[in-house]
């Protein structure tokens, strides 16, 4: 568990990592937010140097983990910050227990159609792969061969079926998706901005130019800036001293 500093009167904010690897390539965007919430990087059960238990833990498996975890730490309330499969983690918290959510920001959910078959979400994780900070592989590569081959491809074939998008149209609690436009695992903007007019106002689709998949490691300044600016309740705006554009993805719903 990774905690920063008590920030007191604040909803705390809970970091949840993605798919086979550990909080570590969260730090840079939990850091960024340190100042204006208490800030928890946790490592699911199986995940990093946590103890698992003994087998893979579906999405539905690691949300229950997570709300645990909430219990454990005196959280009766928290706004979850998911990347990648961390996202329907956080979506499963919402729908299960919408009283213990402030809000749920979603960094590059995955999951749903767009990621399937299995081969073209495998072909799809390839293609990010090479757009990502090479940094990231001295992070994400320790967590990967600890988590093996096996369990990775388990349960990236139930991330992949795991209905996001759904989720996100039915969400009770205020949402925030932010998608990179380099992101090989999102559908297009088109497809997102045509969907997005069927969801319901409490939800917030911001896109970061120039963002790959890990937004949370490649551009922590922009996607923090984000992040604070919906908390705050203002304007989503960019920031110009950091890397990417941020734009509001408006949706037009027909009125």
């Amino acid at each position: 568990m990774r905690l920063g500093p008590e920030v007191p009167g604040t909803t705390p904010l809970v970091h949840v990592h993605g798919f086979a690897v550990s909080g570590s390539y969260l730090m840079p965007t939990a850091e960024a937010l340190a100042h204006r919430a208490t800030s928890l990087v946790p490592d699911l059960p199986g995940y990093g140097r946590s103890k698992g238990w003994g087998h893979v833990l579906g999405i539905s498996s690691l949300a229950w983990t997570l709300l645990e975890l909430l219990d454990e730490l005196g959280l009766p309330r928290a706004t979850l910050v998911g990347n990648s499969m961390g996202a329907p983690v956080c979506l499963e918290v919402a729908h299960s227990a919408p009283e213990r959510v402030a809000g749920i920001v979603l960094a590059s959910p995955a999951g749903g159609m767009h990621n399937q078959p299995l081969l073209r979400a495998l072909g799809q994780l390839a293609r990010d792969a090479v757009r990502e900070s090479p940094a990231m592989v001295r992070v994400a590569l320790p967590d990967y061969l600890r988590f093996g081959p096996l369990n990775a491809l388990q349960l990236f074939s139930e991330l992949m079926r795991f209905p996001s998008l759904e989720r996100i149209l039915r969400t009770p609690v205020p949402t925030l998706a932010v998608l990179g436009s380099r992101d090989p695992l999102m559908p297009p903007l088109w497809r997102v901005r045509e969907v997005g007019r069927l969801a319901p106002p409490q939800v917030t689709i911001a896109v970061i130019d120039g963002a790959a998949h890990a937004m949370n490691f490649s551009h922590p300044g922009e996607l923090a800036h984000v992040i604070g600016c919906w908390l705050d309740g203002r304007d989503i705006t960019d920031d110009p001293d950091q890397p990417g554009i941020t734009q509001i993805l408006r949706l037009d719903t027909g009125d």
